[in-house]
């Protein structure tokens, strides 16, 4: 505490004496002060940040110096400074980060009137401050917290340090009984998160305690634990390291985990965790297209499963081509999943298929007109067909003159320039909240005209009555992909549709992987592919529009030779060709029923959004105008060499 209290008085004196930090660096330029700035920011070096800060007075981002100088000293800022920050920045992304990250600080300190009067204040929810507002209330006496608060109970991952603490709480007082216990231990194991049920499994009371040898030899050798079963299964702890067993057992192979509930050791069970079970085991077979998965469901009989496992059971129903084991699957859903518009469309396809026309065109209404997959699916049901909505509205130089004298804005602009992106989205998204349409459209306009056209792309989107669709499905750079997608014979509408989806249109994108690019390229497929066109390439060039569009349509007509689909092709890009391959069918499927049931959320998400982007820009540039339903056409049987269910 000491150490800190002088590192505060030696920020302030760096801030205001420059000179004190002695070894003078090389004189920096004003952009190299600000990446310097947030670099000693991420590296919590406060010396060198107050240093390049001191220089920055009156700079646009002069904010961010300020809030990156108290971050790193929060724990020994007093609340007044606090205050003054929050009251200086009001209605900006820094203040609400800063509120959020105060609040934090104010929670674990247990400072409660300070936190309660900058939580009313919070304009964002987070899962960790609520824990702390119900810590607050219960340290007023307020005991209407503890039923609230029993929602972080149902939370599948670890606990953030205010819920655990709030956690600890409930249960030395009684809150939380040893049966509510064991249901979150099954919930954190089911879920991968082994740790966390270790922890939870020490707040048990003695007579309870589980077996640790039993718990690693559930998670790290499940088979041995289900060839040898603990011979007490009346005792829960026993029971519960048997049943995750089951689930481990049946994450690396569904089948196994089905012989062996079918056998002895599944007799031994309990009805209703045997049903359970069977539900579990559906669920990771379903994952895999492995052909029992319906059947498998219908053993798991009425138990309640997650909205995850209803989910891929009308996936595996869809494969089946069972609708009424759909319209089974969605039934029970959450409220909230039922309104999906995926679940929407395949309720009333089951509908339709079982004769009830009247029911499936209510629910194809409920979706239809919207721009989305689904939408579009629907409404082509409905004998519609794609409306782009004109006139676009297209912003005049006034209205974007004020969108450009908009603080937040500005900084997120200046951030993007600097190539602080992340810090450049935030900003972003937090400015243009509770725009209307015609601002909305003014910033997107101010993003174009800066090249930032990930974000002209998105804000577009978000307008709600008044559009304007050449934004929304820009084409920059259009000269480079209409001729590379003659060259490689690929529709262009398809080509942009999937670089709208990998980079929207950022030349120096590149991801977590280190894909690159407008194509997201990684290196190694780039070089590859390079090789195989004889194109010279260091790792340098891979950004360049011309390079990165020329290996990336190369690469796609590759895939798409390989697989022979265009909805093969576009999962196939964006998860692998060997992968695409595997998760077809030993029949005929129709291409909607593949997109839904791609086993990576990532890439059934991906999928969709190609294929709806690519009717977006047949429409806009004059392209093959048919319809998705079309597009999406029929998914080839595997070849006799392929097996169903190993994807």
């Amino acid at each position: 505490m000491i150490f800190r209290h002088f590192l505060t008085i030696a920020l302030a004196l760096a801030t205001f004496v420059p000179g004190l930090c002695a070894g003078a660096p090389k004189k920096l330029g004003a952009d190299e002060l600000v990446v310097a700035a947030y670099e000693a920011f991420r590296a919590g070096d406060a010396f060198r940040l107050a240093r390049h800060a001191a220089a920055m007075k009156g700079h646009v981002l002069e904010p961010y110096f300020e809030y990156w100088g108290l971050r790193l000293r929060l724990e020994d800022a007093p609340a007044p400074e606090g205050r003054a920050f929050l009251e200086r920045h009001a209605g900006t992304y820094l203040a609400e980060r800063l509120r959020s990250e105060w609040l934090k600080e104010l929670g674990r300190r247990a400072e409660w009137p300070e936190f309660d009067r900058e939580f009313a204040a919070l304009a964002r929810d987070d899962l960790e401050l609520r824990c702390y507002g119900w810590a607050s209330r219960l340290a007023r006496g307020d005991d209407g917290a503890y039923a609230e608060s029993q929602v972080v109970w149902r939370e599948p991952k670890e606990l953030p340090q205010g819920c655990t603490a709030l956690a600890e709480r409930l249960i030395a007082e009684g809150r939380f009984d040893s049966g509510q216990t064991w249901d979150r231990v099954r919930l954190l194991l089911d879920n991968g998160q082994i740790a966390a049920a270790k922890r939870m499994l020490a707040s048990l009371p003695k007579g309870e305690t589980h077996d640790e040898r039993l718990l690693q030899l559930a998670a790290g050798n499940p088979q041995r634990v289900l060839a040898s079963p603990p011979l007490n299964l009346e005792r829960r702890a026993n029971r519960e390291m048997l049943r995750f067993a089951f689930v481990r057992v049946a994450r690396g192979d569904p089948r196994a985990a089905a012989d062996a509930l079918k056998g002895p050791v599944g007799d031994r069970l309990g009805d209703d965790d045997r049903r359970a079970l069977w539900g579990r085991i559906a669920y990771e077979a379903a994952r895999r297209h492995i052909a029992e998965a319906p059947a498998w469901f219908r053993l798991a009989g009425d138990t309640e499963l997650t909205d995850e496992q209803l989910a891929w059971k009308a996936r595996a129903a869809l494969r089946a081509a069972d609708w009424q084991m759909v319209r089974d699957a969605v039934d029970p859903m959450s409220a909230t999943a039922r309104r999906d518009p995926a679940w929407t469309y395949w309720y009333a396809r089951a509908l339709a298929a079982q004769g009830v026309t009247e029911g499936a065109r209510a629910y194809y209404l409920r979706i239809a007109g919207e721009p989305e997959f689904y939408s579009l699916l629907a409404a082509e049901e409905l004998g519609q067909t794609l409306s782009i909505p004109e006139p676009f509205h297209v912003p005049g130089d006034d209205e974007v003159a004020v969108a450009s004298r908009h603080p937040g804005l500005v900084r997120a602009l200046e951030l993007y320039r600097l190539d602080l992106r992340s810090e450049a989205l935030r900003e972003w998204i937090f400015s243009i909240r509770g725009m209307n349409d015609l601002q909305l459209l003014a910033a997107a306009e101010l993003a174009r005209r800066a090249e930032v056209f990930d974000r002209a792309i998105n804000t577009a989107d978000r307008t709600a009555h008044l559009h304007n669709y050449r934004v929304r499905y820009l084409a920059p750079y259009r000269e480079v992909f209409r001729e590379q997608a003659r060259s490689f014979e690929l529709e262009e509408a398809w080509v942009l549709g999937l670089v709208r989806q990998e980079s929207r249109f950022i030349t120096n994108a590149k991801s977590s992987a280190g894909a690159r690019g407008l194509m997201q390229l990684m290196p190694a497929t780039a070089r590859w592919m390079a090789r195989k066109i004889g194109l010279e390439l260091s790792l340098q060039r891979v950004n360049e529009v011309d390079t990165n569009v020329t290996l990336g349509t190369g690469y796609l007509r590759y895939v798409l030779d390989s697989l022979g689909h265009p909805v093969l092709a576009s999962a196939g890009y964006n998860a692998g060709p060997g992968r695409a391959r595997r998760w077809r069918d030993a029949k005929p499927l129709e291409g909607a029923i593949y997109a839904e049931t791609i086993p990576f959320d990532e890439t059934r998400d991906y999928v969709k959004k190609v294929m709806l982007n690519t009717m977006y820009y047949a429409a806009l540039l004059g392209g093959n105008r048919m319809s998705l339903k079309q597009r999406l056409g029929e998914i080839a049987a595997q070849s006799s060499g392929g097996r169903s269910g190993e994807g």
